[in-house]
């Protein structure tokens, strides 16, 4: 990479063990820092100075000379050099404090290192100097917690050289004896037998209401909201009355009323009792941290024996896969993607759980090394060799699998609990109970996560993951053990059709697609019968596209009509198709067989390595028959349960896959069937489940559950669900106001950057920006971002700024001054309450986007337990609501919060507004209007300046009234 130059002065190795962190010194080498505001560089040395410099003499000088800076990347985009490399803080505090939390700001930086926060961007500089003191400091005091395997990391890192390798060399002293390496420091899980079934429990409401008071502890307001929650929650942990027929509650929760402890309050009580598993899951990783740190109060974090009664389960794909990590250490990963690998094994040495996304590994360190190595780190498509892995007895998903089926209470994610409940949770290699007692939280996203979960995609990416799995990687690196034939090899010698199932299932996979597969189809050479039958898609959808095919968005065309040919090439894939699944089920049948009859040669390792290569066969199978289930209705009629389509999917008019895709019509049948049925207490909670209705009922109620009881599977019980809400403790109308502007031009990009900016000005930062298009973010934000940075008022962006979504979030939380622009990731899910977010900007009503798929659902007549129809227009009418409710929800998140929520589209119906709580002031108004209004409220406390804006309502803003239809 580079060399140091002798007249660079490294800080002196001295004895810091006697003194504070934060009085070592700053390290002599030259610092740089970029913001939109400018850039500023300080030499190192004696007599060091700081100076603000031009674009072009900074990429210059850090060509010359290695500068520290934090987040190389985000530096490289303000500068515009993408080559940019230096000494980066945040890989040096990765290796120093592996597994541990830091913001990666300047501010946060401080924060983290107790170090003072720089005053403004000029201070920066020498804040990287004292930073990289402490932290090269801290790495020679003998209590240094991270010592272990840190001298050993450092060699290999230096022989990669690393930038910080020759600069830590001198502070990190060379342990008495060899370290021991890092496979075998982890700890090794152990099996355990079975939990028995849960007892048969009711929950009293007068027991959960005394749990709900010692959880929320003796100090704590009582609030009546949460205490009735609670109470109609425990009604879920009832015995179940009749097969097929569960407990099922849909409860809405309005923001403040504290449900999480709603409901962890009765499911630690029927836990206990019963001594089974509660699941509760989530849609957002944000809101599982929340749960485990919440869940502590009812549980401790270890039992007696060791064993954790609070498990977080997800995805394999969330967890670092051990072998792969080794693949990476002996070779398989190169230049910057090695070093990211050997900071990875320092992590590794010291997280919690091994969860890699979401976790305790920074969501920054990937994007660093802009790569995307992280995610070849875990487990992706299956692709696990289970026991035939040297690291099986230390794997980390493995150790969840195992610590969930002991578990009290689990916390997951929609999708997992939906595919363990349709493999049979128990049985099988995940080791884990079926979710018989579950709490949805997020319940709105239900519908969503099974309409993903209950698809079938039949697409090049999908088909190269198969062919990889039965064949094993094209490319071969390390020393995993892959495709089928390696890992079942002293099954194939020992049972000849076994063997010869083996070979056939090779055989036909050759005729999946490969590397180089998009290349080849562009070029007018497919090879084998699915790369033909991906042409044919391409070209069909391509001669029916009418969006227009420079604007770089995927296209898609319905299934229907298709010409003679196409149905003659997908006869062919189909039957390439069944030729791999035939030998897939033969296989199976012979692994069955050899463990019910087993050789003397299979011990218990053994076995588990055949379990999980049935179970991983077993779904291949559905997979394959899934597919073939597609194909075979291209020669046929439609069947009116799916919505089929073909796509070219594209990024920037850069096409990346090419498929055939199938949904259900409505996901919730295959989730009732699979996930409700079987269980005994469901509940779905949110605080936008139900909408505000029109019109009260007989009794008073002002909420339509019309489409919550659709989209949450209980329509498709024998029996309706228990209904409930709790309404929010917070005076919108005092605390929250609603302003649509109504002088914003659709389409006007330059007076949408303006609005944003003025906006953003009025509220002295704070601000959350939601788009419906990237496009339009990108050019707001490029727009505006240097003019707001000039004022102090720093903003970030998704989909421009090299930061993951959720450190993008941690940076808007940590500082009150900077404003986030966001799309669909960031208009739920994202708890920020306080000074740091006060202003929700939307750039225009979230329309739904005209696909396909939402065309039919729009069509259909789902018609519910009144007879009325839910297509058309009052479908769409729904699905906007529901995300301007989302969005809303964002502003007010506790009792102090005060804000405004800004729609710049003066077409914004009135029909809309009931996705607003009730009270909430609405004001149809001019962006100056605005403006005023914004910046009245920021002076104030509050509830102080919202009063004040109430008094002026008549001052020139007119209440909302029905607008564009």
């Amino acid at each position: 990479m580079f060399t140091f130059r002798s007249s660079c002065r490294i800080a002196p190795r001295v004895s810091t063990a006697h003194l504070p962190d934060n009085n070592a010194f700053p390290l002599a080498l030259p610092a740089i820092h970029a913001s939109h505001a400018g850039t500023w560089m300080r030499t190192g040395g004696e007599g060091s100075t700081t100076r603000g410099v031009s674009k072009g003499d900074a990429v210059t000088a850090a060509a010359d000379t290695p500068m520290l800076m934090l987040n190389a990347p985000l530096v490289a985009t303000r500068l515009g050099y993408p080559d940019l490399s230096g000494l980066d803080l945040l890989e040096l505090f990765a290796f120093v404090h592996p597994a541990q939390f830091c913001v990666p700001t300047p501010k946060g930086l401080a924060s983290a290192l107790d170090l003072a926060e720089p005053v403004g961007d000029d201070a920066v500089p020498l804040l990287l100097q004292q930073a990289a003191g402490v932290l090269l400091a801290r790495c020679q005091r003998d209590d240094w917690a991270e010592r272990e395997g840190g001298w050993s990391a450092l060699q290999s890192l230096i022989r990669m050289r690393w930038p910080w390798g020759q600069v830590l060399a001198p502070h990190i002293r060379r342990p008495d004896k060899a370290e021991r390496w890092l496979f075998a420091t982890l700890p090794e899980w152990e099996e355990a037998p079975e939990r028995p079934q849960p007892a048969q429990v009711a929950i009293g409401q007068a027991e959960t209401e005394a749990e709900l008071a010692r959880l929320t502890g003796s100090g704590a307001e009582k609030r009546e909201g949460q205490r009735h929650y609670a109470r109609e929650t425990s009604r879920i942990f009832a015995p179940r009355a009749k097969r097929g027929e569960p407990h099922m509650m849909l409860a809405q929760a309005g923001t403040g009323i504290g449900k999480t402890l709603g409901y962890l309050a009765p499911a630690s009580l029927w836990s206990k009792a019963a001594q089974g598993t509660v699941w509760v899951s989530t849609f957002t990783k944000n809101l599982q941290r929340q749960l485990r740190s919440e869940s502590a109060r009812a549980w401790p974090d270890t039992r007696p024996d060791g064993s954790r009664p609070v498990v977080v389960r997800k995805g394999r794909e969330n967890y670092l896969c051990l072998l792969n990590l080794e693949d990476a250490l002996q070779g398989g990963f190169g230049g910057r993607a090695a070093i990211l690998a050997v900071l990875v094994a320092r992590w590794a040495a010291f997280t919690r759980d091994g969860d890699m996304i979401g976790g305790d590994m920074p969501g920054w360190l990937g994007t660093l090394f802009r790569h995307r190595a992280i995610k070849s780190l875990t487990d992706q498509r299956g692709e696990c060799v289970y026991a035939g892995c040297p690291h099986y007895k230390k794997c980390f998903i493995e150790r969840a699998a195992r610590a969930s089926a002991q578990a009290d209470l689990v916390i997951a994610n929609h999708a997992l609990v939906m595919v363990n409940a349709a493999r049979g949770g128990a049985a099988g290699r995940d080791h884990a109970q079926r979710p018989t007692r579950i709490i949805f939280d997020e319940g709105h996203h239900v519908f969503e996560a099974a309409d993903s979960t209950f698809a079938a995609e039949l697409t090049g990416r999908e088909a190269i993951e198969l062919k990889r799995w039965v064949t094993g990687p094209e490319r071969k690196k390390g020393n995993r053990r892959r495709g089928l034939a390696a890992r079942l090899a002293d099954v194939a010698s020992y049972d000849d059709a076994g063997g010869q199932a083996v070979e056939d299932a090779v055989t036909a996979a050759e005729l999946l697609p490969s590397e180089g597969w998009l290349g080849r189809i562009n070029d007018g050479e497919p090879y084998g019968p699915i790369e033909s039958l991906f042409a044919a898609v391409r070209a069909l959808t391509y001669a029916r596209d009418e969006s227009g095919t420079d604007a770089g968005y995927g296209i898609e065309t319905e299934i229907a009509q298709l010409p003679g040919d196409f149905v003659e090439v997908a006869q062919q894939a189909e039957i390439a198709l069944a030729a791999l699944r035939t030998p897939l089920v033969k296989l199976g049948g012979r692994l069955e067989a050899i463990m019910e009859d087993a050789p003397d040669w299979l011990d218990a390792q053994g076995r588990a390595r055949i379990e999980g290569a049935r179970q991983s066969l077993a779904w291949r199978v559905d997979l394959l028959a899934a597919w073939e289930a597609l194909l075979s209705r291209l020669s046929g009629p439609a069947d009116p349960e799916f919505v089929d389509w073909l796509a070219v999917d594209r990024s920037d008019a850069r096409e990346y896959d090419i498929g055939l895709h199938r949904r259900w019509l409505d996901p919730m049948k295959p989730f009732a069937r699979t996930v409700l049925e079987p269980a005994h207490g469901v509940m779905l909670t949110s605080a936008t489940l139900a909408e505000r209705a029109e019109t009260a009922d007989d009794h008073g109620n002002a909420q339509d559950w019309t489409s919550a009881i659709s989209r949450s599977g209980a329509a498709h019980l024998p029996t309706p669900p228990l209904i409930m809400s709790a309404q929010s403790p917070f005076d919108y109308a005092a605390r929250a106001e609603v302003l649509i502007v109504t002088d914003i031009k659709r389409g006007d990009l330059p007076a949408l950057a303006g609005a944003y900016a003025r906006i953003i000005e009025a509220a002295e930062g704070g601000v959350l920006g939601l788009f419906t298009a990237i496009r339009r973010l990108r050019v707001v934000h490029g727009r505006i971002a240097d003019r707001l940075a000039r004022s102090g008022l720093p903003l970030y962006a998704q989909h421009v700024d090299p930061i993951d979504t959720g450190t993008l979030v941690d940076i808007f939380r940590d500082d009150p001054k900077a404003s986030l622009l966001g799309t669909d990731a960031l208009r739920d899910g994202v708890d920020v309450p306080g000074e740091s977010l006060r202003c929700v900007v939307m750039e225009q009503v979230p329309w739904p986007r005209p696909t396909i798929l939402h065309r039919a659902r729009r069509l259909a007549v789902d018609a519910d337990a009144t007879g009325r129809p839910g297509g058309g227009k009052a479908h769409d009418d729904r699905i906007i609501r529901a995300r301007l409710a989302q969005a809303f929800g964002r502003l007010i998140r506790s009792r102090d919060d005060a804000g405004h929520f800004v729609v710049l589209s003066s077409a914004f119906p009135s029909r809309f507004l009931s996705a607003f709580p009730e009270g909430t002031p609405v004001l149809r108004l001019s962006l100056d209007e605005a403006l005023t209004r914004i910046a009245l409220g920021m002076g104030k406390s509050g509830g102080d300046a919202m009063a004040d804006i109430g008094a002026d309502i008549s001052n020139g803003a007119q209440p909302a009234a029905e607008d564009n239809p």
